[in-house]
């Protein structure tokens, strides 16, 4: 591809919308945790691409409008930069599973729109939740469509592995192995606290080895090796 025809590609598939990541601060915390969970979910895995508000170009058209989902990820795609996804340039494979986080300014003509985009460019999982109302739906592929689930709480995503739990208010992500999503404060906690148990340890083995060199030395003003003890 020469010069000229990237950037006539630039303009005609720009990388920005010119809308904001978020519209409030609930939305893009939302966004935030999904996302980086995710990230940290794969990060062992090079073929698991994740992104939060990319644009994401299904066809090469200029008459199909892209659409940036909060979060998506594309399994079968290497990570890395990328300034908007062109499906074409990833193999044809679109996102298959998408995350939409509702703010005050979405309305219902928006995500019926995004739920048609979604469900005709090859989405499998489709999961909107409402932080303001702690309300999750989701939708899952089948017979070439999205289809509706009626039971959220509980639910395990075929593609991620993660469970959602409803039942208690606001929504709650289980890893695989059973541990939450966790905001970005509360993984810094743990790491925190990581670091002070492994401190404790360390000055209990040097405190356990100093009352050993002390036994050992009264060992021998009293005559007796400690190396020859039974």
């Amino acid at each position: 591809m020469t010069i000229f025809s990237q950037l006539d590609s630039d303009l005609l598939y720009p990388d920005s919308d010119g809308k904001p990541m978020a519209d409030d601060t609930e939305q893009y915390r939302w966004i935030v945790i999904i996302k980086e969970n995710l990230e940290i979910l794969f990060a062992a895995i090079n073929d698991v691409f994740i992104a939060a508000d990319l644009l994401w170009y299904p066809v090469k058209s200029k008459i199909v409008s892209p659409t940036a989902p909060d979060v998506m990820v594309v399994f079968g795609r290497h990570k890395g930069k990328r300034r908007s996804y062109r499906q074409w340039q990833e193999d044809n494979i679109p996102p298959q599973v998408v995350f939409e986080i509702l703010s005050l300014s979405n309305n219902q003509e928006e995500m019926d729109r995004k739920l048609e985009f979604y469900d005709t460019y090859g989405v499998e999982e489709y999961y909107l939740y409402d932080p303001e109302s702690y309300e999750l739906e989701g939708w899952l592929r089948q017979d070439q469509h999205l289809t509706k689930l009626w039971q959220m709480d509980g639910w395990t995503s075929p593609r991620l592995r993660i469970r959602f739990a409803t039942g208690q208010g606001e929504l709650v992500i289980y890893r695989p192995d059973g541990q939450r999503f966790l905001t970005s404060v509360e993984l810094q906690q743990q790491v925190e606290q990581a670091q002070l148990l492994l401190q404790q340890e360390r000055l209990r083995a040097e405190q356990e080895r100093l009352r050993a060199e002390q036994l050992a030395a009264y060992l021998r003003s009293l005559g007796v090796d400690p190396d020859n003890l039974p």
